[in-house]
């Protein structure tokens, strides 16, 4: 009996709280949140970064189909949020975090099994300047969508390395240019606003250094090496 009453109170708890956020006629928690000309805040969150390879004639002419494999991971990020009210259902935002990942290449065309993968750590200081364009408000949520540019800083590129793959070492450049698109819901509590997203960021340019022997294995044959990413983040206002 004891925990049926519990369970009781728990759903009409939980009812009561569903019909005051997302019910017919919900009391609508901060109200004048979106008049605000400029407000901040932080996310967490995770990414999962992989690469988009182009290859050369040459490549498939050497080694087939046995294309480069990218084994992602699931890394963290954190960060902040700058936000700009332009206009009633358009908004600026500066996004600049910390983003931690890891790759795993596997290349099948070389046969040495202690030479053919590369482990890829990337640690980025990310800066993303976004547009958000947000749909009407129901209740105490709005979804919206955003895109924009970023550029990437990353600590982890081996750029300045003067090894290359022939000494274990794998190179990419400093700093990447992105485009990104996503979508999210804000929802609106009594203390504050709640907004998970999830967004893609897409490499635009190619960010692969080649090793110093121009026939390399590794790198030799590559046209270009993009970052491809996912990102889900939670955003606390």
């Amino acid at each position: 009996m004891k925990n049926l009453l519990i369970a009781t109170c728990f759903l009409l708890t939980a009812n009561s709280f569903a019909q005051g956020m997302f019910g017919k006629n919900p009391y609508r928690n901060q109200q004048n949140w979106d008049q605000q000309r400029v407000h901040y805040g932080y996310y967490l969150g995770f990414s999962s970064y992989n690469f988009k390879f182009d290859y050369k004639k040459s490549f498939y002419e050497k080694n087939g189909s046995d294309e480069i494999l990218v084994e992602p991971t699931t890394g963290f990020n954190v960060g902040l949020v700058g936000n700009l009210r332009l206009m009633e259902y358009l908004d600026l935002r500066f996004e600049p975090g910390l983003y931690y990942t890891r790759r795993k290449l596997f290349f099948p065309h070389i046969q040495n099994p202690d030479q053919n993968t590369r482990d890829v750590a990337s640690t980025y200081i990310h800066f993303p300047i976004l547009l958000k364009f947000s749909a009407l408000r129901a209740g105490n949520i709005r979804p919206y969508i955003l895109t924009g540019i970023s550029q990437s800083l990353n600590l982890s590129s081996n750029e300045t390395s003067k090894d290359d793959n022939y000494q274990g070492r794998f190179r990419m450049k400093k700093w990447t240019a992105n485009y990104e698109l996503g979508l999210g819901i804000d929802f609106y509590f009594e203390h504050f606003k709640f907004t998970p997203s999830v967004r893609g960021v897409f490499g635009l340019q190619d960010e692969l250094i080649r090793d110093k022997n121009p026939n390399s294995p590794w790198t030799g044959d590559i046209e270009s090496m993009k970052t491809r990413g996912l990102f889900i983040n939670f955003t606390f206002h």
